[in-house]
């Protein structure tokens, strides 16, 4: 059955709207989801203030006491325990082989600390402070009771730590902590990874497609008032 030329060009015509109204439904439009991998990197440097109250050792407060070896001993596995923090860093994310330190680091405490001067207002911290300015900070936690075994353990730890530290302008630049985590946008059931692209099927009102060069149907309003 041939159909006329009139009768094709309705259906190219109804064809065509069909398509516009799929394509405004956003509802049913798949290019119109939102992007699950645009989520904000958990790495990123954060501008928001620190409360100085949550950093700042109260008056009359001591850190809790015990064996020296004991404690540093502790320290070095709290050291290196992710379960601390709620975004999967540990104290070794950053600082894994004396890496990431500031040149002050090597200076005796208190002494300045240019992150905590910028986010908390704090002139200068000791060493159990910047303890519980980096549970806040990079590891988005709740800071240690000040009387608490583990904030007592940490601190003797970084203390062995800050012994072995060198402050050195060749210092080896530290280890991205992002690198080690699996990225969200890899996973394989990922939308934005699909080979199969629902919105580049070809454009049946494209002139280039049409082998006869015809007119475009769809370039024509059929809804348009005749002059």
């Amino acid at each position: 059955m041939k159909l006329s030329g009139k009768y094709t060009q309705s259906l190219l015509v109804m064809l065509c709207l069909f398509t516009a109204g799929v394509a405004n439904a956003a509802g049913m439009n798949p290019c119109a989801m939102s992007n699950p991998c645009s989520a904000k990197n958990p790495c990123a440097a954060k501008s928001d203030r620190i409360d100085p109250a949550l950093v700042k050792r109260p008056a009359g407060t001591h850190l809790a006491k015990g064996n020296r070896d004991e404690l540093v001993k502790e320290g070095k596995v709290l050291w290196n325990d992710t379960k601390l923090s709620s975004n999967g860093m540990s104290c070794n994310t950053c600082h894994q082989n004396n890496a990431a330190f500031s040149a002050s680091f090597a200076e005796p405490y208190p002494h300045k600390v240019g992150m905590v001067k910028e986010r908390a207002g704090i002139s200068k911290v000791r060493l159990d402070e910047m303890v519980q300015f980096c549970m806040l900070a990079p590891m988005a936690a709740k800071p240690f009771p000040w009387d608490s075994r583990e904030l007592a353990a940490l601190t003797a730890y970084a203390a062995e730590v800050q012994k072995t530290y060198k402050a050195s302008g060749t210092a080896k630049k530290p280890k991205n902590p992002c690198g080690a985590m699996k990225n969200p946008c890899a996973m394989q059931g990922n939308p934005c990874a699909m080979k199969a692209n629902p919105c580049a099927a070809k454009n049946p009102c494209d002139m280039k497609q049409n082998k006869e060069k015809a007119a475009n149907p769809c370039a024509a309003n059929p809804c348009a008032a005749k002059k």
